[in-house]
């Protein structure tokens, strides 16, 4: 990668996880920004409604760099920002969410990109792929006691979106059962069958900040990686097909090279600058042992009163319902908008 100067993001305060929080751990692991994303969201499109509100918006297909990079952002932002920047991030992406709405062409129904099914399938989504990827690519799985609290963290990032904390699966267990209550409503129409294609070739598509020559040489891997993830029962669903020997094949590979760079704190650092420059400087400090100004961690419900809208994001959610029932609300999204919200005040920074 070419040489840069990096920016470092000072942090009012640890946020809302402390440093030695297991998601942390997790979540930091360079299989995270490569696969683990990846992995989330594709998997996302089986649901149907988030993938007419994504073929809708056309977002993905026109600015696949930025929608990644804002992603990352996002969830990085809420697990390694502060306290102030999550709250606020939270209420700008529900104002977001608000207008990306409509009618599903798939299944004659509406899709609301704020609706709290759809928030919880896309969370789950994420943590879920993230501890797979960190199992099967990086050290291995958990020991019992730091799952379990894993999955209590994954609750405490719920209550930044509309989600009824009760729906929040505690266990594996419990996530179990929540994806296998998911298989009958998941689809694949051809625009998500079109979309997987295009992240799966994200090296292509995404990560175009990358020197070529690495993007060549990795393509095939990252790509083959996220495939062996999926169950098998998934692939012909996603219209990806992988033979069991290049799942084992590629993830001996990947084992090693996640293991390489994730013995190079500073040079993992400068890798997710270039592929997320909006998420990379948030998760940098973490990664450089970097202590927040203030070592305070938060709850939700004194954040929000402190540093933004004091209603939790399901009550945010119940008012705009009632918005639209006024005809009061913003219209939904055009095709292939430009949102100046889409622009998230990142943490302050220093060169």
């Amino acid at each position: 990668m070419p040489a840069r100067t990096t920016k470092r993001y000072v942090r009012e305060d640890e946020g809302f996880f402390p440093p030695d929080s297991v998601a942390r751990k997790v979540w930091s692991y360079p299989t995270s920004a490569l696969l683990g994303f990846i992995r989330a969201v594709t998997i996302e499109h089986l649901d149907p409604d988030l993938a007419a509100s994504v073929d809708a918006s056309g977002q993905v297909l026109q600015r696949p760099g930025l929608r990644y990079d804002r992603t990352v952002q996002y969830f990085a932002t809420v697990l390694y920002g502060d306290a102030r920047t999550v709250i606020k991030s939270s209420d700008v992406l529900m104002k977001i969410h608000s207008r990306a709405r409509g009618h599903n062409p798939v299944t004659g129904g509406t899709y609301d990109s704020n609706r709290p099914s759809s928030q919880l399938w896309i969370h789950m989504t994420a943590w879920h792929s993230i501890l797979y990827v960190y199992e099967k690519f990086g050290p291995g799985p958990l020991p019992a006691d730091e799952e379990e609290r894993y999955w209590r963290e994954c609750a405490i990032a719920a209550q930044f979106q509309p989600i009824d904390p009760a729906d929040v699966p505690a266990t594996r267990a419990e996530v179990r059962e929540y994806f296998e209550a998911w298989r009958p409503h998941l689809a694949a129409s051809e625009a998500a069958q079109y979309n997987v294609d295009f992240i799966l070739d994200g090296m292509r598509t995404i990560f175009t900040a990358l020197p070529g020559w690495l993007r060549a040489v990795s393509a095939p891997a990252i790509r083959a990686g996220v495939i062996a993830t999926y169950p098998r029962w998934m692939r012909p669903m996603m219209g990806v097909h992988q033979s069991r020997l290049v799942d084992s094949g590629v993830t001996a590979v990947l084992r090693v090279a996640m293991a390489r760079l994730n013995r190079d704190p500073e040079g993992q650092a400068r890798f997710l600058h270039a592929i997320s420059p909006h998420g990379g400087p948030v998760l940098s400090p973490h990664l450089r042992g970097e202590p927040a100004l203030s070592p305070k961690v938060w709850t939700a419900a004194e954040a929000r009163e402190a540093f933004g809208d004091p209603r939790p994001p399901l009550v945010q959610y119940a008012d705009m319902l009632r918005a639209r029932e006024a005809d009061a609300a913003e219209d939904p999204y055009t095709h292939n908008h430009h949102d100046p919200l889409l622009e998230f005040a990142a943490p302050r920074a220093e060169a």
